[in-house]
């Protein structure tokens, strides 16, 4: 069920974004996320990767992710953080972001299938991922302010 905080915090991101907002109804339901870049705002939908369970599979298994989504891994603190693409179909790009919604490193088109660990080689709360070029593609910067309710930087 969705706390009033949370639905207060979805509709204040439906007013900023334009994009339709979800109440939480399970596995299929997606939130708006907003990143301010140099050239605009970059509009997408999310599913939340919360609990250790949702953060083990992640995008495993998917063979393709549409444009305007991605998944938002919420840690809940800031920590070190450590990624892999173990079963993972689709070349991602990776931003990782700090408490406050700011991007402090992104990796971009991780190899699928890879064992190798994807470091945030600082403590950082959360990782964003987004289909692999996209980051360029949409000039998604270091620095970047990524809105969000669990950023606590919603408009």
């Amino acid at each position: 069920m969705m706390t009033a905080t949370r639905f207060i915090a979805a509709i204040v991101i439906y007013l900023v974004s334009g994009l339709p907002v979800q109440a939480d109804q399970g596995e299929d339901t997606f939130q708006p996320l907003v990143i301010e870049t140099r050239t605009g705002l970059q509009k997408f939908l999310v599913e939340i990767a919360a609990t250790p369970e949702k953060r083990a599979v992640g995008l495993m298994g998917r063979q393709s992710m549409p444009e305007n989504r991605g998944m938002l891994f919420d840690f809940g603190t800031d920590q070190h953080i450590s990624m892999w693409m173990k079963n993972t179909y689709i070349p991602l790009d990776m931003a990782f972001i700090s408490n406050k919604g700011v991007i402090k490193k992104i990796v971009k088109r991780t190899v699928p299938h890879s064992l190798a660990p994807i470091t945030s080689g600082q403590p950082v709360r959360a990782v964003l991922e987004l289909n692999g070029g996209l980051t360029d593609r949409l000039k998604i910067s270091i620095g970047d302010l990524v809105r969000h309710p669990i950023f606590k930087n919603t408009k």
